[in-house]
Parts: C-alpha cells; sequence; structure tokens
C-alpha cells in the first residue's frame, strides 16, 4: 500500500482521493448522510420483513421505495459531481474536463446498468 492510499481506498476500485479540494457534494453531506441513514433503516426493515415471512409482493415494493431512495441520492451526487468536480477541472484545462467528463460519463454508464 503507498502512502497516499487509505485502507479504505485500498480495497475501493474507483475511489479517487482529492485532498486538496473539498468534493461537489461537501455543502450538501448532512442531507446524503440523512437520507442513507434512512434508507439504512428502510433496508434492515426489509431484512426484518424477509425474517418473518412477509408476502412477497411487499417486501418487492420495499425494495422498490429503496431503489428509487438510492437513486435519487446517485442523481444528486452526479449532479454535485458535475457542477463542482467537472467545472473545476475544466477551468484548470481542456485535458483535465475531458478526463473528469469522462470519469463522470463512465460513473453514469454504470448508473445506468444497475
Amino acid at each position: 500500500m503507498s502512502e497516499t492510499t487509505t485502507p479504505a481506498t485500498a480495497s475501493a476500485p474507483g475511489v479517487h482521493e482529492h485532498p486538496q479540494a473539498p468534493h461537489g457534494y461537501t455543502p450538501a453531506k448532512d442531507d446524503y448522510l440523512k437520507r442513507l441513514r434512512r434508507i439504512e433503516g428502510q433496508v434492515r426493515g426489509i431484512a426484518r420483513m424477509v425474517d418473518e415471512d412477509t408476502y412477497c409482493i411487499d417486501v418487492l415494493t420495499q425494495i422498490s421505495a429503496v431503489t428509487k431512495a438510492l437513486q435519487a441520492v446517485s442523481i444528486g451526487l452526479v449532479e454535485d459531481h458535475l457542477a463542482h468536480c467537472v467545472v473545476d477541472a475544466a477551468r484548470q484545462s481542456p485535458d483535465a474536463g475531458a478526463a473528469k467528463v469522462r470519469e463522470a460519463a463512465d460513473a453514469i454508464a454504470r448508473l445506468v446498468r444497475s
């Protein structure tokens, strides 16, 4: 492991460290964390439903709600990334901007496939 790689990023492919600047989502970080905690609670509720042999369609309905909630968080993060990280990179140089656009396009493609 190199000096700049932390254990958290070493195990997460595609994680990029940018210690010099806050991320695009930083101003809304508390909102994102609140939404993610709510989603986490929903997922625990789904596990409880399965444990209690809840009707299949009711479980699937809750899974759909969690999926939509995660998609909403994803869209917000993409918007923040484009408005902050991509714009900042484009201001630095055309090459840096193009690299960030490619990175964003790849991330969007992963979201669409999931």
